[in-house]
């Protein structure tokens, strides 16, 4: 790309950083995608005018800079990403409708190996895993873009307040203003630890009660299930706006409008810091079975508090590596192999 500077060492260099720079984009962002354009965006941007680069500072915070101006510019068009319970209030089973809204309206779900980068630090691992959680992010999705950067830049990457100021271009006094403000609409808001219960990584307990889960779910069994949700679980369905607050409502959603994934298989995935499942569903045209959700589910005193089903397969299955059909004898080979 036509700069004397650049060499093959520079793309080495630069790559080393993107699943880090991937997941400060995300939670910038709030979008899978968007967020892997803004990291190629960034280093397209660090290889032309590597040139330019002095030094002063180091590789890292001056893609930190680049990047953080990417999503800024993004972020320009005041698009806020949320959850569904973020946009209207529950609805009721009996008043249930299916009614999508644009893919721009959405937080979206995310691999880990995307954006965690491998720390060996635990309590740094446990920080950028709590801070990649649905709840927290939908938190920070609700603050300024510049604020958000600061808490994102300051919190979860423990950068100093005078790093911050110089990556912004300005003050400390700003940047230290900037903390408190963000820090107090996350704390008004009170759910962006919601899912602080799940332990990384998962405890005995935890592990039980996910394999009760896929037994109750690929089993359809109801009463187990309302077994393993807390009574005010809620479940959400992007595209859709619906979401269902109560074990009685979930139940009942899938036993009428969603009676069409009995017989379903899960195979389980990292997201969100979350323990999540692939949800395939028999597919009566072709045999075996067809991607129909990514499930994140949020946990918290042993129970399920959340219940999240991304349903647009076509950009979520390719996105986390999955098969996009299971043949329906593939279950029989697994168990016996």
């Amino acid at each position: 790309m036509g700069n004397s500077t650049a060499t093959p060492d520079l793309d080495v260099a630069l790559e080393k950083h993107r699943t880090e720079l991937t997941g400060y984009c995300y939670r910038m962002l709030g979008s899978s995608f968007e967020a892997e354009d803004a990291v190629q965006d960034t280093l397209v941007r660090a290889w032309r005018s590597y040139g330019t680069f002095e030094g002063r500072s180091s590789l890292r915070s001056w893609l930190y800079r680049i990047a953080t101006n990417v999503c800024l510019d993004m972020l320009t068009a005041g698009n806020k990403r949320a959850r569904p319970m973020d946009l209207t209030d529950s609805t009721p089973l009996a008043q249930a409708a299916l009614s999508p809204r644009p893919d721009s309206t959405w937080l979206e779900p995310m691999p880990d190996a995307r954006v965690l980068p491998a720390v060996t630090d635990p309590a740094e691992a446990a920080v950028a895993k709590e801070s990649i959680r649905l709840a927290f992010m939908a938190a920070l999705q609700q603050l300024p873009p510049k604020q958000r950067a600061v808490l994102i830049l300051r919190e979860v990457l423990a950068w100093k307040a005078s790093e911050v100021a110089e990556l912004l271009g300005t003050t400390v006094a700003s940047v230290n203003s900037a903390l408190q403000r963000a820090r107090a609409t996350l704390a008004e808001r009170g759910d962006a630890g919601a899912e602080g219960a799940v332990s990384d990584p998962l405890d005995e307990e935890q592990q039980k009660l996910l394999e009760r889960y896929v037994k109750a779910f690929e089993g359809y069994d109801m009463t187990a299930l309302t077994a393993l949700l807390h009574e005010d679980a809620i479940m959400t369905m992007p595209p859709f706006d619906l979401w269902l607050r109560g074990t009685a409502d979930i139940t009942g959603f899938m036993t009428t409008i969603g009676a069409s994934c009995a017989g379903s298989r899960l195979l389980p995935v990292q997201a969100n810091g979350l323990p999540g499942f692939a949800h395939y569903k028999p597919d009566p045209e072709k045999g075996g079975f067809s991607p129909w959700a990514v499930q994140v589910l949020e946990i918290s005193d042993g129970r399920i508090t959340g219940f999240h089903c991304f349903l647009d397969t076509q950009r979520w299955f390719p996105l986390f590596g999955l098969p996009l059909h299971l043949e329906a004898e593939s279950d029989e080979v697994e168990q016996g192999g």
